[in-house]
């Protein structure tokens, strides 16, 4: 495939790796970078020189084009930006917030600027601030999510901005890739997917109970507090939702109650494979996904598939 996007950032195939806490490991992101597409780090709310080390055991493991994921409401954000413009990174995503106060710094350092947005409003002011590409990340996605479907905001998105569209939560297959392509989208991003890679560092209790997912296995936790988290069902779940429940009809509902709750809880997942107390972020496409891989024989099926329903589609 060719596209400007592509070229631009360095990869042979428009799949990028989303940037899972605790999963975007340096070991991952090398394997999905050394496959052809774009492996991402995960720098949370660590700190610069842990973010750095981070950065240079990526380095050891592939010659090719990784980004950086960059949260913004981290305490620690200016020491990581200021990281990644020392260590020559070509590429970052951005959440939880606008990084329109680094702008000028990142494109002075020749970086690809590409926050993640869930509205038409937010694209567009992404795009005016001097974003290079926006990733639409659809409610479908595992983790924080918006309140649109990826189908109906991609689209919209596409219309609204001039800069490409790469679109996330949702895709698992080649004909998840074929659809957002079909949509306008230059580039998909893959979360659910990658968890369960032989080189994800994910617990085998995650990625089992990603493999036995079934549609229905996803829920949406934390509407109340306006930060809602798609996860798979378990015990964690059931408590949390029971206690937002009870909270709905308060005036001034304590949200510390429900993040003691939830305090950890990734990481119980992630790291710990806590069957019961864990959080275990997946997408609702987690049904689609049946198997253990390699990144280079998941990225290889991708474009498999996606050529086979790009075709299909052409018979019509």
């Amino acid at each position: 495939m060719k596209h400007p996007l592509l070229e631009q950032i360095g990869i042979t195939y428009p799949i990028i790796q989303g940037a899972m806490s605790w999963v975007a490991t340096p070991e991952l992101a090398a394997a999905v970078s050394n496959a052809g597409g774009l492996g991402m780090l995960g720098s949370g709310h660590e700190p610069g020189e842990f973010v750095r080390a981070l950065i240079k055991r990526t380095k050891e493991m592939t010659d090719k084009p990784f980004g950086v994921n960059v949260l913004l409401i981290s305490p620690y954000v200016d020491e990581v930006v200021n990281v990644i413009c020392e260590e020559n990174i070509k590429v970052i995503t951005t959440g939880a917030g606008s990084p329109g106060k680094y702008m000028k710094r990142f494109k002075e350092a020749g970086i690809t600027v590409i926050p993640v947005v869930a509205s038409v409003a937010l694209a567009r002011r992404m795009e005016k601030e001097g974003a290079d590409a926006i990733i639409c990340e659809g409610m479908e996605a595992g983790g924080h999510i918006g309140k649109l479907t990826t189908m109906a905001l991609v689209p919209q998105v596409v219309d609204a901005v001039s800069i490409p569209v790469i679109a996330a939560g949702g895709i698992a297959d080649g004909r998840g890739v074929a659809a957002a392509i079909m949509l306008g989208a230059s580039a998909v991003q893959l979360g659910t997917r990658f968890v369960v890679a032989h080189e994800s560092i994910a617990h085998e209790n995650f990625k089992r109970r990603i493999i036995k997912s079934k549609d229905i296995d996803t829920v949406v936790t934390g509407q109340i507090t306006g930060h809602p988290v798609r996860v798979l069902r378990n015990k964690l779940t059931r408590e949390y939702l029971k206690v937002e429940k009870s909270m709905s009809s308060d005036e001034n509902p304590d949200f510390s109650i429900l993040e003691n709750i939830g305090k950890g809880a990734l990481r119980k997942a992630v790291i710990e494979g806590d069957k019961d107390g864990g959080s275990f972020m997946a997408g609702q496409i987690a049904g689609l996904v049946s198997k253990e891989q390699s990144c280079e024989d998941i990225i290889q099926e991708l474009m498999t598939e996606y050529r086979a329903a790009v075709t299909n589609s052409l018979s019509f």
